[in-house]
């Protein structure tokens, strides 16, 4: 009929009403959660194997009828095994295929221990509760291995007897009411130390807690050896490095395009790795440092090509679950960086650019550069600017050993706009600027006193490498062999030269405006206090001396919180933190260089063979 209403039908959901399932955490996500799980475990397995057993505890009664003995062997491996899941959490963040596997045989034996020694149930279940997402997501932990040296055995030796040395101390005093009379810190101090290699120390304790104690001590000792000596014997995975056909492809690209980025030819540094895109035709170089796959400048090659070597970049950080970044590439670079990855850029600084035909030293602004050139020339020093290969080698040798002599440090700094190298046969088209003086008392390296060191930028221009000189010139000689050099360009052809790059360069020139605001004002004032230490203000004072045009220059990063560990990375890929102990120079031994190309370098060059 056609009066009547149907009856809605109370099975059927109500529009608007969508009923949801509980779901778990997106499987990308579950990484992390395990690798913070993992570090509670391991903090609880600690917990277990410190302090004493509760004889309270419901299980008591049960655990009775184990051996004896058992208790301290088991507070020694509850001990171990967490000091063992500390250690894995981080790879276990980032995905790592053998931090799994670790965690996977870790986590039962942590229960094991936790129930002999402290028959709780709680702890047997939290680790097993662990063990069963790690089991179902296994999927989500295929990354590949990091670069690896034996520079962390040493690193890890030196944390692993602190962390011993301070958990060891943790056990001795936890025992409190069981020690016989009142020992010193000292003493306890010296009964760790003893007890870490094996011995009995001077704390003596009632029952059978002695016996406990030396075990956990042991344990810790020797878990600290065999960490040491395990990450000391393996086999070396070193960083991948240029090949001698990655370099030639590289040298073509750059010779068709390398006019688009001041930045480019750095890309030739030999210790970087470098991805192709699919047909060849651009690249995307990089170095791997603490986690953090770092790119700088902008890929080389033609634009139309870009994302594909992108993409390879991209996948090359998904399968080894690094961090990737961009450090300084242009605006067209970060927009096309942002697209094509969704990642996020920030303005890092601005790069300085002279162009030859624009400068001069006239006028009232150029009047310090003036008068500087000026006196220095009439203290007797003179400049020459000639491209590498119109040196002799002998001469090309003397500059080499001059510039390592007065690097001042022994690390040599630079990544993203630094070669790396000096005088090389293959590098010919580069400039280098040197200033002399006959002295009456010449130096090791004669009339030399100071070098400049430029690399192409296209066929038309040159890009500052480094900066080096003899201390006890007089001042002012980078101001010298920079006025060289752009009045020397019109001869050589070259039409821009590239300077300095200056950090923060925008809030160093706004800060110190009137009407600047007071977080401008305060940032400011942060970045100066902060060139105490790190060439800030002081780079961008002196490139503003040369009157440039300044080029902004962005970092590219996945999320905020990747922003510190990128900048540390960042300043240990520059040489301003190092992690590694060096050896004393005449301990050093020069060896050959191991160049492994990256995963898909190796597939694409297994495809042409076949």
């Amino acid at each position: 009929m056609s009066g009547e209403v149907p009856r809605r039908d109370s099975g059927t959901a109500r529009p608007g009403r969508v009923s949801r399932i509980p779901r778990g955490p997106r499987p990308e996500a579950v990484p992390v959660l395990v690798g913070r799980a993992c570090a509670l475990v391991g903090v609880l397995d600690i917990a277990a194997g410190v302090f004493p057993r509760f004889r309270h505890s419901r299980m008591h009664a049960i655990a009775e009828v184990l051996p004896g003995a058992l208790g301290p062997f088991a507070a020694a491996l509850s001990l171990s095994t967490g000091v063992l899941l500390l250690l894995l959490a981080h790879g276990l963040k980032r995905g790592k295929r053998r931090a799994w596997r670790a965690a996977v045989a870790l986590l039962p034996a942590g229960a094991v221990a936790q129930f002999t020694y402290r028959h709780s149930l709680l702890g047997v279940l939290i680790s097993l509760a662990l063990l069963a997402p790690l089991l179902r997501h296994r999927d989500q932990f295929n990354a590949l291995p990091d670069p690896r040296s034996r520079w962390r055995a040493l690193a890890n030796f030196v944390l692993m007897s602190a962390g011993s040395l301070l958990l060891g101390l943790l056990v001795v005093s936890v025992h409190g009411e069981r020690i016989v009379g009142d020992p010193s810190l000292a003493d306890r101090i010296t009964h760790v130390i003893y007890g870490l290699f094996g011995f009995e120390g001077p704390v003596a304790y009632q029952g059978n807690t002695s016996w406990t104690v030396a075990v956990s001590l042991g344990a810790l000792g020797l878990l600290t050896a065999v960490t040491t000596i395990y990450l000391a014997f393996r086999p070396e995975h070193p960083a991948a490095r240029l090949t001698e056909e990655d370099e030639a492809r590289l040298r073509v690209l750059l010779e068709k395009h390398g006019r688009r980025d001041s930045l480019g030819h750095f890309a030739l540094r030999r210790d970087k790795a470098v991805v192709f895109s699919p047909s060849g035709k651009a690249a995307v170089t990089y170095r791997v440092v603490s986690g953090v796959m770092l790119a700088s400048g902008d890929p080389i090659g033609d634009v139309e090509a870009w994302p594909g070597a992108i993409e390879r970049f991209m996948d090359e950080a998904r399968a080894h679950s690094w961090t990737p970044a961009v450090m300084g590439c242009s605006e067209t670079g970060g927009e096309v960086w942002t697209r094509e990855t969704g990642l996020d850029a920030l303005e890092l600084g601005d790069e300085a650019v002279v162009d030859v035909a624009d400068f001069s030293l006239a006028g009232r602004a150029m009047r310090n550069v003036r008068q500087m050139v000026k006196r220095i020339e009439r203290a007797g020093y003179e400049t020459r600017v000639r491209r590498v290969r119109d040196l002799g080698e002998a001469e090309l040798e003397r500059i080499r050993q001059a510039a390592d002599d007065w690097r001042g440090t022994d690390t040599e700094r630079g990544f993203s706009m630094a070669l790396g190298r000096v005088g090389d046969p293959a590098d010919g088209d580069c400039l280098i600027a040197t200033a002399h003086k006959q002295d009456d008392h010449p130096g090791p390296y004669g009339d030399l006193k100071a070098i400049l060191h430029f690399v192409p930028w296209g066929t038309d221009g040159v890009s500052l490498d480094l900066m080096r000189r003899d201390r006890s010139a007089d001042p002012g000689m980078n101001e010298l062999l920079i006025v060289a050099a752009l009045q020397a360009a019109p001869k050589l052809g070259i039409a821009r030269v590239s300077l300095n790059f200056a950090m923060f360069r925008a809030a160093l020139a706004r800060g110190e405006k009137i009407g600047a605001g007071p977080v401008l004002r305060a940032w400011r004032g942060l970045l100066v206090f902060l060139s105490r230490w790190f060439q800030i203000e002081s780079l961008y004072r002196f490139n503003a001396k040369f009157r440039p045009r300044w080029e902004p220059r962005f970092v590219v990063y996945r999320a905020s919180a990747d922003l510190p560990r990128i900048g540390f990375a960042a300043m240990q890929a520059e040489g301003f933190v190092t992690l590694a102990l060096p050896l004393p120079r005449v301990l050093r031994r020069r060896r050959r260089a191991v160049h492994r190309p990256c995963a898909h370098g190796t597939a694409e060059r297994g495809v042409r063979a076949a």
